[in-house]
């Protein structure tokens, strides 16, 4: 099995990534089947990459809890660009796509988990507080101030999703600890894995670290993302 690693999964500007996709549904009945881009599921049912339409879609038990971050187009959930949601498993929704409507996504596709019917948007203003550093032992240089807030949370899956924000800070490689999607809305970061590849991610855009993928971490400036771990 080959070790996992980063994954960019969109860029802000629309540009190509190198990720690869694979064209396939989250079950036999996801709603976004026609148009989702899998880059990556693990054996806990989660799932990540990037879903592409432009349909009308009335749904009236959503199958499973998604996390979207739209990269283009509008939508009938009032989401701009750079805009991100968490639809629970058991939503009644309708989802009107325009022309070349594109989102990043993290899904949760656990058949046992509970329903969590309702849609929650993500403020990437709000107000956050105090949250634990890196661990001393593997920063480089001064302990970072860190804080977050989760805007949703399911305990039957694990899963959070919400705003964190950090001053600048270089830590060591370690395995990721969480399955986790980062939409970066201010700074830049640098994550390298081992072999010393880097992604460098700017604001709009969206990256996937599975859990166990070793990275590193380089900030130089303030660095507030929106966040999906499980």
């Amino acid at each position: 099995m080959s070790q996992p690693t980063v994954l960019l999964l969109a860029r802000a500007d629309g540009s190509r990534v190198s990720t690869p996709f694979k064209a396939a549904p989250l079950s036999s009945i996801d709603p976004f089947m026609d148009g989702r881009q899998i880059a990556f599921t693990g054996p806990d049912g989660v799932a990540a990459g990037l879903v592409h339409t432009s349909k009308t879609l009335d749904i009236k038990d959503f199958p499973h809890t998604e996390v979207i971050v739209l990269q283009s187009g509008e939508q009938v959930l009032e989401l701009g660009i750079g805009a991100s949601a968490v639809i629970g498993r058991g939503t009644a929704l309708q989802v009107q796509a325009q022309p070349d409507t594109c989102w990043a996504f993290c899904a949760v596709t656990s058949p046992t988990a509970e329903l969590t019917p309702g849609l929650t948007a993500l403020d990437p203003l709000a107000m956050l507080s105090p949250s634990a550093a890196p661990e001393p032992q593997i920063l480089i240089g001064p302990t970072p101030q860190c804080r977050s807030r989760n805007a949703f949370e399911d305990d039957a899956t694990d899963l959070r999703v919400g705003v964190w924000d950090s001053t600048p800070y270089t830590r060591h490689g370690r395995p990721h600890k969480l399955n986790e999607l980062m939409h970066l809305l201010e700074g830049s970061v640098s994550l390298q894995a081992p072999d010393g590849s880097s992604v460098t991610v700017n604001p709009g855009d969206t990256v996937f670290v599975p859990q166990g993928a070793p990275c590193a971490w380089s900030s130089a400036r303030y660095v507030r993302k929106v966040y999906a771990v499980k």
